[in-house]
């Protein structure tokens, strides 16, 4: 039976530091059209209160989603011969969006674009894009392996990649919560008793499809042809709450494994709050009354929520050793999971190798 694993990771954090002090000077309206009444100031100190931002990454100008896919896939590629892919997955949801302008642009593909601009001439490396939401990334991965164990694939690219800066509402204060970046993480087909061991994911679209949509500015007057990223925020927390420690929990069982054996959860960056609440719930499902000290590591507070792109990166810097006081050793147990617009929730176990 063939296992896959990740056998290596790259990332592009833009070098655009966005603290909070850039939104002062911003003009916020509510969903009705109304000037908040409220000072910048208090609007971003309560913001960084519920999230935990500070900073965000902003894509340099002449740079596009596509783009920083491709520097992600050369980081994760450095030591393989990307002529030997099987697959380029790339999870996004807006595509190219140049500068100046909020306009997707998804033809050709982003994955398309990144196999250009990685030079493969191989014909038989298929790419393709998937829209997933904030879950993207790890769809993308728990895709991979059922093409690994199917065994029609021995080694796949898998790629989150997003510039949700340019697709943001200035004048919505939950434009401060959205970043830029891309995470990449090669996936190879194994003969050992490792990588990724299970999996779950989630639809829930009777109700919640529409709670995170593309909507006109807040600003009255604004073209109404152009469309932003909105969100209903209070019922994706409680949703999230509610929901994702019910898919992990699920993932462990059918993994045959406790919370207990977990070394780390890597949780979409979406909210501080709302992922230590998460995690919180989780731990009461299992009867244990205290969060494992660093199990979970968190990088939203200088980093924002990069939807897709959160996940890999956050991989990535741990392989690479820059996080303080997190390292994954061989054996350890490590739970992903997200959640995002859909709306969709999905987990992933994975045994170190």
């Amino acid at each position: 039976m063939l296992n896959s694993i990740i056998t290596s990771t790259g990332s592009y954090i833009p070098s655009r530091k966005i603290t909070n002090d850039y939104f002062l000077n911003h003009e916020f309206y509510d969903a009705d059209g109304r000037k908040l009444d409220r000072s910048n100031r208090e609007i971003i100190n309560k913001l960084h209160e519920i999230t935990g931002i500070r900073e965000r990454r902003y894509a340099e100008n002449q740079l596009n989603t596509s783009d920083i896919a491709a520097i992600a896939a050369e980081r994760a590629l450095e030591n393989f011969d990307r002529e030997t892919l099987d697959y380029i997955i790339v999870a996004h949801n807006f595509g190219d969006v140049r500068t100046g302008s909020n306009q997707t642009d998804i033809v050709p593909t982003v994955a398309s674009r990144v196999k250009h601009k990685l030079a493969i001439k191989n014909p038989y490396t298929v790419c393709f894009d998937l829209p997933f939401g904030c879950p993207g990334w790890l769809q993308g991965a728990i895709m991979a392996d059922y093409f690994i164990k199917s065994g029609k694939a021995q080694r796949i690219l898998v790629i989150g990649a997003e510039i949700l800066s340019r697709v943001s509402d200035p004048h919505d204060i939950d434009s401060m919560i959205f970043a830029d970046g891309a995470g990449a993480t090669l996936i190879e087909a194994t003969d050992r008793n490792c990588g990724i061991l299970c999996h779950v994911t989630r639809s829930d679209t009777y109700k919640e499809a529409y709670l995170l949509r593309l909507g006109h500015s807040y600003k009255p007057g604004r073209n109404k042809n152009e469309l932003f990223v909105k969100m209903d925020g209070h019922l994706i927390y409680k949703y999230a709450v509610r929901t994702v420690p019910l898919v992990v929990k699920k993932n462990l069982d059918e993994a045959g494994l406790d919370l207990k054996d977990v070394n780390k959860i890597l949780i979409h960056q979406a909210n501080e709050k709302m992922d230590m609440a998460i995690a919180n719930r989780l731990f009461k499902l299992f009867k244990i009354d205290n969060i494992k000290q660093n199990i979970m590591p968190m990088i939203i507070s200088w980093s924002g929520n990069s939807s897709v792109a959160t996940l890999p990166t956050l991989l990535d810097l741990i392989q690479k050793e820059k996080l303080e006081d997190h390292k994954l050793t061989s054996g350890n147990i490590v739970v992903f999971a997200s959640v995002g617009a859909g709306m969709n929730i999905n987990s992933m176990i994975y045994r170190v190798p």
